[in-house]
């Protein structure tokens, strides 16, 4: 008896679909504004995710970072509070070199972003994002040398003018010819490449395609690199754990500054995990507003769907009055007319999924992200739109339910 509603009911919504066009398109239309929302947003953060997951593992999972102070905490601040790094003393080369003697660790890279114009020719970039690092960067930055090799220790101590150029960047620069050899210029200094490299596939290198590389001695006296904001890259060994060679840097720094039992950290280390975590929170943050408007977009379409089930009912007034004289029972016309609305609610989030994944492929086409479309996300939408049919649907299936049969037939 039940199945036979629950056949008759879904026939019943998708007679009035058909019969209804516009009407049916105009009342789930908010539930598949809603579901397409949700779909092809959580399909580009799914995408995004894994890919900074792959980003840090390609990092190395127990590498971390020293720096003046943890940039990946997001600190709001008022006029008069002054920058995070305000009291915090820079990381010095010294320092760095202390660290690298450390038997937790294998190496320790001086680092210092900046950015800075790169001419060759006729070829302009501006803003190329540049690192000054030590030798044996590539340990934080897997990847191949595709052309030339790295600069050496000796490279470094010397501040030679070397360069070592992102693959895309020394496409854009030299096309086809060698590059190695070339002299290009950087803040109006010259420079010559070393070597191309091609960083193992991830979301930065796809999202970060133009960048370089080149000693930390030549960029803090060349290119005006900031000496105040050095940051280390910490390698950990093979046979040490992370947490050990967090605690060894933590107490040889502390010992350097001179810092009592008491005080504070005046430095921060930042693990691979943490910028995952920041990822995670920020994402959560614009989920919880996405979920937002695609639950006013849903209760829209919820308006819409006692609409047209009003309509429904009154419609098929006459109808109700049969089948009560027939026998039916007020649960079985409330279980018909809640079949009908969830058949409504299915059909809009049906259709919002398939906007939603044409969406994120169109995404995953136009953009380096990688489109993830994770279950749980398909799931909750049908489930939600199973929820709303219900809920917007009780009333007029309450309604349809509770008619006396004589007025119900009587009914023109």
């Amino acid at each position: 008896m039940v199945l036979g509603s629950v056949t008759e009911g879904i026939r019943l919504a998708l007679d009035q679909l058909r019969a209804n066009k516009f009407r049916s398109t105009l009342t789930i239309l908010g539930v598949v504004i809603g579901v397409a929302t949700v779909m092809a947003i959580s399909a580009v953060m799914g995408g995004l995710r894994s890919g900074i997951m792959s980003g840090i593992e390609a990092a190395g999972p127990k590498n971390f970072m020293v720096a003046r102070w943890n940039f990946n905490s997001v600190q709001l601040s008022g006029g008069g509070d002054g920058p995070p790094w305000q009291g915090k003393p820079p990381i010095t080369v010294d320092e760095a070199r202390q660290l690298g003697r450390l038997s937790a660790l294998s190496t320790v890279i001086i680092d210092v972003d900046l950015q800075a114009p790169i001419d060759y020719g006729s070829q302009h970039f501006e803003d190329v994002n540049v690192s000054a690092d030590s030798e044996g960067w590539e340990q934080f930055t897997p990847g191949d040398y595709v052309a030339g090799g790295p600069f050496t220790a000796t490279d470094v101590r010397g501040a030679r003018r070397v360069v070592i150029l992102s693959k895309p960047l020394a496409d854009d620069l030299f096309g086809h010819s060698e590059p190695i050899g070339k002299t290009i210029r950087m803040r109006g200094a010259p420079f010559q490449v070393a070597g191309v490299y091609n960083i193992e596939g991830n979301i930065f290198s796809d999202i970060i395609k133009h960048w370089a590389v080149v000693p930390y001695t030549s960029g803090l006296k060349f290119l005006d690199a900031p000496r105040d904001f050095i940051t280390l890259l910490a390698v950990t060994e093979d046979d040490a754990t992370q947490g050990e060679a967090m605690d060894q840097v933590t107490m040889t720094l502390r010992r350097m500054r001179g810092l009592r039992p008491n005080e504070e950290n005046d430095f921060a280390i930042v693990r691979q995990e943490e910028l995952a975590a920041t990822f995670n929170r920020m994402t959560a943050v614009l989920m919880s507003v996405v979920i937002g408007l695609a639950s006013v977009a849903l209760m829209v379409g919820g308006i819409g769907v006692i609409a047209i089930m009003m309509i429904s009912v009154t419609e098929r007034t006459r109808e109700i009055g049969v089948r009560k004289a027939l026998g039916a029972t007020r649960g079985e016309i409330r279980l018909q007319f809640l079949i009908e609305a969830v058949t409504l609610t299915l059909v809009g989030a049906g259709l919002g999924l398939a906007i939603g994944g044409g969406l994120a492929f169109l995404a995953e086409v136009l953009t380096p992200l990688q489109a993830n479309v994770p279950m749980t996300a398909i799931v909750a939408a049908l489930v939600m739109s199973v929820i709303s049919g219900i809920g917007f649907g009780m009333w007029p299936a309450i309604r349809a339910s509770r008619m006396d049969p004589v007025e119900a037939l009587r009914y023109e």
